[in-house]
């Protein structure tokens, strides 16, 4: 929304939206993938309502949800949705045909390869030039989803559950899906768009109709003085993310084109300012940014909610939750004091997807082998690996920080809060120098800006590696205790 300015009108989607397009000066890509959301939006009202669990069979709702996902993919990307299309019944062929022991890796070479070439024709078809709505896309959410529901049929039916984490044995598949049931999963109108991924298991919970009682028969009713099930709404979640999605909007339109990214490597910006000054300019230009991110994850949440998906729980006070696949906390990434809470609370759900497929399941180097995966799903423009091969350094070197100091400072208040602000700053400014690249995409743009900033942060952060000592988080916070209890035992 909004960055894409002179480039040209490129959509092999629907034209119908054309005039509108125009009159709103923004790229008709970005209207007819805004339109669609808001269809998908009233669609998951009258889904809920009319097709509920109640009213509909598994068999009708699956069917429905499927046709519509694959109208607004075509819609939005007209023939380019077949890549969507051939991806996801090329991986449900590697999902009944191949052995139990190596679907899982069938399926991820398969749906990662071919996302992989996609995004090398992006590259050459696009020429730099990212369009919001570009079909490449949704097929990031649906190689999410072939990954993620092949690693949990492999660990449902192929390891012993000793063998499996908490998570994997919660989310294991038993037995493989059926043709409706992995096509609903994986186009349904919900999330084919924008995502978020989710488990299988709780989108097949979702369709019969278990979902919501699955997480209300975790708690005691009868001693609340309920004498049967409460039946959670999600019009409050919904409206308070719509409200979300709003502000989101307005809030890009305004500040959008205040801090232009390009300014960035301008030889006269950097022969002028300082390096503070730069990179306060680079902390507002990628500000400026996430309003967009914002509303079109959030939108998709919404989305979900609407049609009665992604109830999480009740707490402890008794409120519902709808938050099951959130894919952002705005509070805690505009407040984060290390950069792992940055990206934990970025694009959530893709974060849990690298979690379950790579960093748990990896032997060796698993924060590296990460954040490669995390840049080939992302795409094969130069900027993405500057991004993601800047950060294995970045977040090993604040981790080392943070178990090395942050005991000293938890002692009292006064100290807790002044460590927060310091982490504060330095964690958004990390942020900003790592994800710049992602920006500017280029090899020659991120040479020169990281060249102009003298590589500072990569500097810092390989000293912090190479100086400080390994400690494993807590292992001074024990000691007290420790000496404590050996005191205990000489007296």
């Amino acid at each position: 929304m909004g960055d894409e300015e002179g480039l040209p009108d490129r959509t092999t989607g629907s034209t119908l939206l054309r005039p509108l397009s125009e009159r709103l000066g923004l790229p008709l890509d970005q209207v007819n993938f805004v339109a669609c959301q808001l269809l998908a939006l009233l669609a998951a009202f009258w889904f809920r309502i009319y097709l509920g669990p109640k009213n509909a069979s598994p068999v009708v709702r699956h069917a429905c949800a499927t046709m519509f996902g694959v109208y607004f993919a075509v819609f939005c990307f007209g023939w380019y949705s077949l890549h969507i299309f051939t991806l996801v019944l090329l991986s449900y062929c590697i999902m009944t045909t191949a052995s139990i022991r190596n679907v899982h890796r069938c399926s991820f070479v398969a749906a990662m390869g071919y996302l992989t070439l996609c995004q090398i024709s992006r590259v050459y078809i696009f020429n730099y030039g990212i369009l919001s709505t570009d079909f490449s896309g949704p097929m990031m959410i649906i190689t999410q989803k072939i990954t993620t529901l092949a690693f949990q049929v492999h660990d449902g039916i192929a390891r012993k559950a000793e063998d499996l984490t908490p998570d994997q044995l919660q989310n294991a598949v038993k037995t493989r899906p059926s043709f409706l049931e992995y096509l609903s999963y994986h186009l349904n109108f919900m999330s084919i768009l924008a995502g978020p991924c989710s488990n299988f298991k709780d989108y097949i919970a979702f369709i019969e109709g278990r979902h919501v009682q699955m997480k209300l028969l975790e708690v005691n009713w009868k001693q609340k003085g309920y004498d049967r099930l409460p039946e959670p709404s999600p019009n409050g979640a919904v409206l308070h993310k719509l409200f979300l999605v709003l502000v989101s909007l307005i809030l890009f339109l305004i500040f959008s084109k205040a801090f232009p990214v390009e300014y960035i490597v301008d030889d006269m910006f950097i022969k002028e300012k300082s390096v503070l000054w730069r990179s306060i300019y680079v902390y507002l230009a990628i500000q400026v940014r996430k309003p967009k991110y914002y509303f079109a994850w959030i939108l998709a949440d919404a989305v979900n909610n609407a049609a009665g998906y992604g109830f999480s729980g009740v707490d402890e006070q008794g409120r519902f939750h709808w938050d099951l696949i959130c894919n952002l906390n705005i509070w805690n990434i505009e407040t984060s004091t290390s950069f792992k809470m940055y990206i934990d609370n970025w694009n959530m759900q893709t974060a849990v997807w690298l979690k379950r497929v790579c960093y748990e399941r990896a032997s060796r180097y698993p924060t590296v082998l990460t954040f490669i995966l995390s840049a080939f799903w992302h795409g094969v423009y130069p900027g993405y690996f500057f991004t993601f091969i800047t950060a294995i350094p970045v977040i090993l070197a604040a981790k080392k920080i943070r178990n090395n100091f942050r005991h000293y400072f938890i002692s009292s208040r006064t100290r807790k809060v002044f460590y927060d602000i310091i982490t504060w700053i330095v964690t958004q400014l990390a942020v900003c120098y790592t994800v710049t690249p992602f920006t500017i995409l280029a090899v020659k743009p991120c040479i020169k800006y990281y060249s102009s900033m003298y590589f500072h942060f990569h500097i810092l952060s390989l000293l912090v590696l190479l100086i400080l000592p390994m400690k494993p988080p807590g292992q001074t916070q024990k000691r007290p205790q420790e000496n404590s209890i050996n005191h205990k035992k000489m007296r």
